[in-house]
C-alpha cells in the first residue's frame, strides 16, 4: 500500500516591523496550502526563511546576525524582506544563500521554496481549508491596509524598498477583518507606512460592502471596521498606527467617542523644531498640532496618543531640541519613544552639514527620556482608582499562596511597545482575549496594577 511521503518542513525568522511580520504570515500562508508544515526550530526545518529589515543600518547588522545563525544551525537559507534589496551585500558575505527576494515578493518567495524544498503533499492531501498562519495571538491581529509610500522623508529609504504608496482593495480589507474577527480577534491593529494616506492612490474608489458603497478611505475604513461584532453586539478594539497628521485624521476622533474605535492614535511626529522638521522633509505645522491635540481631547477626553521622536538629526542645535522638549510638555502625549538619528545608507540626510556628535545625541536621548517618562507617570498616576476596559494578554500559574496573576493592556496600550496592566488574584476562568473591566491600584512610569471590578 502507497504510504503519503512526509511533508516538507520550513522555519521562519521574522525581524522588523508589524508590517514585515504580516508579510510572514502571508508567505507561511501560501507555503501550507502547498502542502508544507511548519517547523519550530532550525534543526527540523528543510529550508529556513529569513524575513530581513533594512529601515537602519543596526537593523541590516541585526539581519545580516540571523542569516548567518541560521546558515551555521541549518545551512538551507532564503532570504527576503526589506534588505532583500541589498542582494549583492548579503550574497557577498553569504555566498551560499539559496535566494534573495526583495519585500513583499510573495510569489519569489514561494517558487524559491518550491527549487530549494519541492513538496511532496498538496492541499488535496486534506480536504478541510487550513486557517491562515498567524504569527500572533489568537486575540489580536495586524489589519495591512497598504504598502509603500509617497514621502520622501530625508532620513528614510522606505519608498526605495516598498515603492510607492500601493493601497488594498476596501472590500478586501474589510473581508478579511471580518475573518480575523469571526476566528477569534478582538482588536485589529491597522497598519501601512501611511494609514491616513489610505486610498489616494486609487482616488478613494468606492467598493460595495454589505450591499453598501464604501470608499478606499481611513475615516471609512474606521467606521466601518467599528461595525464589526465580537459578541453582544460589541466591536473590536481597532488601533490606528501610523497615521500622519493630515486634517481628515479630525474625522475619526467623533468615532472614538462613539465607542466605535480605539481612543488611540500613533503618529509619527520625529521632531518639533519647525527648522529640523524642514531639513527631514517632513510636515512642520507644530503649533497648529497643539491646537488639534486639544480639540481631540475635548471630543475624546479619553484618547491616547503615542509618537516617536528622532534626537542628534544633523543640523540639530541645543535650541532646537529645547524647542522640542518644551513642545513635549505643552503636548503632553501619552506614549512616547525616541531614538537616536543613525545614518541609513541611501538616505537624503546623509549628505546633510553639521552632524551631531555622539556624545551629544546621547545626552540629549537621556533628556527626552527623563521629560517623556515624567509625563507619563504622571497621566498614569491619574488612572489610580479609576475602572478601565482590559484586554488580557496572558493568565499566569498559580503561586504557593494559590493568588493568579494575569497581564493585559489598556485601551492606550499597543502589543509590544506600549506600557502594560498587572493584575492580581483573578479566577482560573480569565482566559486570553478577555475584555475585563479592572480596578486601578498603582501605577509606575509605564504600566498600571490593577484588580478585577
Amino acid at each position: 500500500m502507497a504510504t503519503i511521503p512526509e511533508q516538507k518542513k520550513v522555519g521562519m525568522v521574522s525581524l522588523g516591523c508589524p508590517k514585515a511580520l504580516v508579510d510572514s504570515e502571508r508567505i507561511l500562508t501560501r507555503l501550507r496550502a502547498d502542502g508544507y508544515a511548519m517547523s519550530a526550530d532550525y534543526a527540523g526545518a528543510d529550508v529556513v526563511l529569513v524575513n530581513t529589515c533594512g529601515f537602519l543600518d543596526s537593523a541590516k547588522e541585526e539581519s545580516l546576525d540571523a542569516i548567518g545563525e541560521a546558515i551555521a544551525e541549518n545551512g538551507r537559507v532564503i532570504v527576503t524582506g526589506c534588505m532583500g534589496e541589498e542582494a549583492d551585500v548579503i550574497r557577498a558575505r553569504f555566498p551560499q544563500v539559496l535566494a534573495v527576494t526583495g519585500a513583499h515578493q510573495y510569489e519569489d518567495v514561494v517558487e524559491a521554496v518550491h527549487e530549494a524544498a519541492p513538496p511532496t503533499q498538496g492541499p488535496f492531501i486534506d480536504l478541510i481549508p487550513q486557517p491562515d498562519v498567524k504569527l500572533t495571538p489568537r486575540h489580536y491581529s495586524y489589519l495591512k491596509i497598504s504598502e509603500g509610500c509617497n514621502h520622501s522623508c530625508a532620513f528614510c529609504i522606505i519608498p526605495d524598498l516598498r515603492g510607492k504608496l500601493a493601497s488594498r482593495r476596501i472590500d478586501a480589507v474589510l473581508r478579511e477583518a471580518e475573518k480575523l474577527v469571526a476566528a477569534g480577534t478582538k482588536e485589529l491593529l491597522v497598519i501601512s507606512q501611511d494609514t491616513s494616506a489610505y486610498g489616494v492612490d486609487t482616488r478613494h474608489e468606492e467598493r460595495l460592502w454589505k450591499g453598501h458603497p464604501v470608499r478606499a478611505h481611513m475615516t471609512d475604513l474606521a467606521r466601518e471596521l467599528g461595525q464589526l461584532d465580537i459578541g453582544g453586539g460589541v466591536p473590536p478594539w481597532v488601533r490606528l498606527h501610523y497615521v500622519y497628521p493630515y486634517p481628515h485624521v479630525d474625522a475619526v476622533i467623533p468615532l472614538m467617542a462613539e465607542g466605535l474605535l480605539t481612543p488611540y492614535l500613533d503618529i509619527p511626529f520625529q521632531h518639533a523644531s519647525p527648522k529640523v522638521l524642514r531639513a527631514m522633509k517632513r510636515p512642520a505645522n507644530e503649533a497648529k498640532m497643539l491646537d488639534r491635540l486639544r480639540s481631540w481631547r475635548e471630543i475624546c477626553p479619553d484618547i491616547a496618543v503615542r509618537s516617536s521622536f528622532v534626537v542628534g538629526f544633523p543640523g540639530e542645535t541645543e535650541d532646537d531640541f529645547r524647542y522640542l522638549l518644551d513642545w513635549l510638555e505643552q503636548a503632553q502625549l501619552d506614549r512616547v519613544g525616541a531614538f537616536r538619528f543613525e545614518p541609513v545608507e541611501g538616505a537624503q540626510a546623509n549628505a546633510l552639514p553639521d552632524p551631531v556628535p555622539e556624545e551629544v545625541k546621547e545626552e540629549r536621548y537621556a533628556r527626552i527620556m527623563e521629560v517623556t517618562e515624567r509625563i507619563s507617570a504622571a497621566k498614569l498616576a491619574a488612572k489610580v482608582g479609576k475602572t478601565i476596559p482590559v484586554i488580557i494578554d496572558e493568565v499566569g500559574e498559580p503561586d504557593e499562596d494559590g493568588d493568579i496573576g494575569a497581564t493585559g493592556r489598556s485601551q492606550a496600550d499597543a502589543p509590544e511597545i506600549d506600557g502594560q496592566v498587572f493584575l492580581r488574584q483573578v479566577p482560573e476562568t480569565l482566559g486570553a482575549g478577555d475584555i475585563v473591566e479592572v480596578r486601578i491600584e498603582d501605577a509606575d512610569a509605564h504600566d498600571l496594577y490593577g484588580a478585577l471590578r
